[in-house]
């Protein structure tokens, strides 16, 4: 690899998935001498802030860097402002996983059956000859994890437990890390998940549920996005739903639409629509900040049955 000053960067809203993938590629570049810029342009969540290298990831960014290298973004406007150091780049590669994507770089390395990122960037740092280190695999395994929702999701393989085994095999706490991922919530966050699921309303026999989380509410639980980020998964997790959407308020104009499903209904169908994006059973998009808009979307969920 002859590029020298290399951008890393996840997409915003970031997860695990993104988050974990972001700093182990980053910190297997350093090894090999690469000077590398790690960011993510809404920071880092709060649950995943003890992760090794997480305190070099940057918001902002004004280089022209060698390369830049965006991991687990379907389209470059998930990127979000960190898409301008990637128009300033030599050269940019996609490393995704996503069934439904709008590519935007020079080279894409996409494995649509990959349970994570996680499991192309053990691959490559492999490759790369860089040694799996501690850190770099306690950040991997969390991708991994987080993705799979704890190896629940359809997407898990065989090759997912090998690469997991040889994370393990590291010395990495996997006790603290799921511990930090699902076993340790802030009261926030539980008082709004109560709220949300309180709200749920059912359409088609219980099998489409839905629900609203609105700017004031944020406020009244003193807390953030992310501390919603586990109710659609929640909302899925009741037996005779097949399809959960959770509509978050991040304006007066803009609502943000996180879609869960089960028996492999393809929801990013729909956010492909609202020109977002996803996998078959866990997508998102951004709709208006309207009864109408909403009353819309849940006309086309419907029409899914």
């Amino acid at each position: 690899m002859k590029a020298k000053e290399i951008v890393v960067a996840g997409h915003i809203n970031p997860d695990g998935d993104s988050i974990g993938s972001l700093l182990s590629l980053g910190l297997g570049l350093q090894k090999i001498g690469k000077k590398v810029y790690m960011l993510s342009s809404e920071g880092v969540p709060k649950r995943y802030r003890s992760l090794p290298g997480s305190g070099r990831i940057l918001r902002s960014l004004d280089r022209e860097p060698d390369l830049a290298i965006s991991v687990d973004c379907s389209n470059k406007e998930i990127l979000g402002p960190a898409y301008g150091v990637f128009k300033k780049a030599s050269c940019v590669i996609e490393i995704d996983h996503h069934d439904f994507r709008r590519s935007f770089g020079d080279v894409q390395v996409i494995d649509h059956k990959a349970a994570a990122v996680g499991e192309m960037i053990y691959a490559l740092i492999r490759g790369l000859g860089v040694p799996i280190t501690k850190e770099i695999a306690q950040n991997l395994m969390t991708s991994i994890v987080v993705e799979t929702n704890s190896f629940r999701m359809p997407s898990v393989r065989p090759y997912t437990f090998e690469v997991c085994t040889s994370l393990a095999k590291t010395g990495i706490n996997y006790y603290n890390l799921v511990e930090m991922i699902y076993w340790s919530k802030r009261k926030e966050s539980a008082l709004l998940s109560g709220l949300c699921l309180s709200r749920c309303k059912f359409l088609k026999e219980g099998r489409l549920a839905w629900s609203v989380v609105k700017k004031r509410d944020f406020l009244a639980a003193k807390a953030m996005d992310e501390d919603v980020d586990p109710v659609p998964d929640e909302m899925r997790s009741i037996r005779s739903v097949k399809v959960a959407v959770l509509f978050r308020e991040k304006s007066d104009n803009i609502l943000r639409v996180s879609l869960r499903s089960k028996d492999r209904i393809n929801v990013a169908a729909i956010a492909e629509h609202y020109n977002g994006g996803g996998h078959f059973d866990v997508a998102g998009c951004y709709i208006k900040n309207s009864t109408k808009a909403i009353r819309e979307f849940l006309d086309r969920i419907e029409r899914l049955f």
